[in-house]
C-alpha cells in the first residue's frame, strides 16, 4: 500500500486578505479535490491521507500518478505532502516535516497517539517511535492505555487501518462570512469569486458542468427596513440571484462576467454580512474532440455566451430568438420571442433543422411580400427579372381557410442582385385566360 498525507500549508494573514481567489473552504476543497484520484480518502487531525495503490494503473503508474496529483492540485493552495507505507508514517513525515524519515527516527509529537503522554515518555528517555516501540508492550499498555499500542502496530504496518472515508456531496453549498460588511452589490463579486473558485474544485471532481446556480446573501437587518425575512431563515433578511447558462459549463472566467453584469443591476438596501452559493442544476460533461491545427482552435467566446452576457447586461426580454414552426408557408416557418438560456443551443442549431430545400430559402424574408410590376408578362424589379430557377410549387393553407397557391423562383435582377419571387396561382374556378392576371410578389432577397 501507498498512502500519501496532504495538508494546505498555512499562510500569513496579509496574504490571505489579498488573495482574490482563495478558497472559502479549503479543507472541503482539498478532499474534493483528493478524490480525483482515489476513493480511498479520509481526514486526520487538520490533514488528508490517500491511499493511492489501487489508483496507480487508471493513471498510468504510481510515478504518473504523483506527478499529476501535485500538479493539478486545488487552486490558490499550497501543499506540503509525504508518503509511506502507512497512513500514520506518511502522517507522522508530514507533521515532522521531515519526507524521508526512517520511522524509527521520527519524533514522537508526529504520533497523534502518544501526544497526550508526551512529558511522560520523554522523562523516561523516549524520543522516537524507535524507542517507544522498544519498551515492554505489556507495561506500555497498563500505563499508558491500548490505545497507543494500537497506533504503533498501525504504524509498522503489524494492524489493519481503518477510516472513515469522505465522499462528495451531491449538491454545491457552500458559504462565506465577509471580512468586512459591503454595501455596494457590486463590490460582493470580491467574494462570490473565491466561491466559484471552490466550485470549480468540486465541479471537476464530480466532471460536471453547472447550469443554474444561485447567490444568496445575507443582510445586516439592524440597518434596513421593511425588508423581507426568509421564514426559514434564522436571521438577517436576504437577497438572492440566480444564474442560469445554456451549455452546462465549468468556465468560472465566463460566470464570473455574468455575475458582474447582474450584480451591477442590483442595488443594496443594507450591509451584506454573508454570501452563499449553490448549484441548482448541473449535467456531466460530454467529451470533446479538437484540431491540433492552430487555424481550427476556437477563439474567443461561444454564440451561447455572447447571448447570456448580453441578456445580463440588457435583459433577456430583448433578445430574441427564432423559434421553427411546422408550417409550409416561409413566412410562417419561424416565429421569434424572448430569448432563454436553454435555447442557446437550438439558435445554433436552427439551420440544421431544416428541410432538404432550405438551401433555396433567400436569407431575408420581407415581412409582407411586395407585389411586382408585369411589362410584357415579365416581372419587374429594378429593371426586368431574369428567371434562374423554378418553380418551386406550394400549397398550403386549406384547413385553416387562407389558401395560398404560389410558384416560387429564384432571379436574378440586374440592380439587386439575386431575388426570391413567386407568382400567385388562382384555383380552378377563378382561372383565366389573360396571363395578366396573375400577380407577381417579391418574398425575400439573397444578401
Amino acid at each position: 500500500m501507498h498512502w500519501i498525507a496532504v495538508q494546505a500549508a498555512p499562510k500569513s494573514p496579509g496574504e490571505v486578505a489579498e488573495d482574490a481567489e482563495a478558497l472559502p473552504d479549503v479543507n472541503s476543497a482539498l478532499a474534493w479535490w483528493a478524490l480525483r484520484f482515489t476513493p480511498m480518502v479520509a481526514k486526520v487531525e487538520a490533514a488528508l491521507v490517500l491511499e493511492v495503490s489501487g489508483s496507480e494503473r487508471l493513471f498510468g503508474g504510481r510515478t504518473a500518478l504523483l506527478q499529476q496529483l501535485f500538479e493539478t492540485g486545488p487552486p490558490a493552495v499550497t501543499l506540503a505532502h509525504a508518503h509511506g507505507n502507512t497512513a500514520l508514517l506518511a502522517l507522522g513525515r508530514l507533521w515532522a516535516q521531515a519526507p524521508e524519515a526512517p520511522i524509527n527516527a521520527l519524533p514522537l509529537h508526529s504520533l497523534v497517539a502518544a501526544r497526550a503522554h508526551l512529558p511522560t515518555l520523554v522523562r523516561l528517555g523516549c524520543n522516537n517511535w524507535g524507542q517507544l516501540r522498544a519498551l515492554p508492550r505489556g507495561g506500555l499498555a497498563r500505563r499508558f492505555g491500548a490505545e497507543l499500542v494500537d497506533a504503533l502496530d498501525r504504524a509498522y504496518g503489524a494492524r489493519p487501518e481503518l477510516y472513515p472515508w469522505l465522499t462528495l456531496p451531491e449538491v454545491f453549498d457552500a458559504p462565506l462570512e465577509l471580512s468586512a460588511a459591503v454595501e455596494s452589490a457590486s463590490a460582493l463579486l470580491f467574494g462570490a469569486r473565491r466561491l466559484l473558485t471552490q466550485l470549480l474544485v468540486w465541479l471537476r471532481a464530480r466532471q460536471l458542468g453547472v447550469l443554474a446556480l444561485e447567490l444568496l446573501w445575507e443582510l445586516d437587518a439592524r440597518r434596513s427596513n421593511s425588508l423581507h425575512v426568509d421564514a426559514h431563515h434564522q436571521g438577517g433578511a436576504q437577497g438572492r440571484m440566480e444564474l442560469r447558462t445554456a451549455e452546462a459549463t465549468q468556465d468560472v472566467q465566463h460566470l464570473q462576467r455574468l455575475l458582474a453584469e447582474q450584480l451591477g443591476q442590483v442595488t443594496l438596501p443594507a450591509p451584506v454580512l454573508y454570501l452563499r452559493m449553490r448549484t441548482l442544476q448541473t449535467q456531466a460533461l460530454a467529451g470533446e474532440s479538437l484540431s491540433l491545427l492552430p487555424e481550427d482552435q476556437r477563439k474567443g467566446d461561444g454564440l451561447h455566451q455572447m447571448l447570456e452576457r448580453l441578456g445580463a447586461r440588457l435583459g433577456r426580454e430583448q433578445i430574441l430568438c427564432v423559434q421553427p414552426q411546422a408550417r409550409h408557408a416561409p413566412e410562417d416557418m419561424q416565429t421569434w420571442q424572448a430569448w432563454k438560456p436553454q435555447q442557446g443551443k437550438r439558435t445554433q442549431n436552427f439551420a440544421s433543422q431544416q428541410s432538404a430545400h432550405a438551401a433555396l430559402l433567400p436569407t431575408w424574408l420581407l415581412a409582407l411580400p411586395q407585389q411586382l410590376v408585369v411589362k410584357q408578362h415579365c416581372p419587374q424589379y429594378h429593371g426586368p427579372l431574369n428567371l434562374l430557377s423554378g418553380p418551386q410549387r406550394l400549397e398550403t393553407g386549406w384547413l385553416e381557410g387562407d389558401v395560398a397557391l404560389r410558384d416560387y423562383f429564384v432571379a436574378r435582377s440586374a440592380h439587386a442582385g439575386l431575388v426570391w419571387i413567386y407568382r400567385e396561382r388562382l384555383p380552378s374556378t377563378q382561372k383565366t385566360t389573360s396571363e395578366n392576371a396573375l400577380r407577381w410578389y417579391l418574398h425575400g432577397l439573397f444578401a
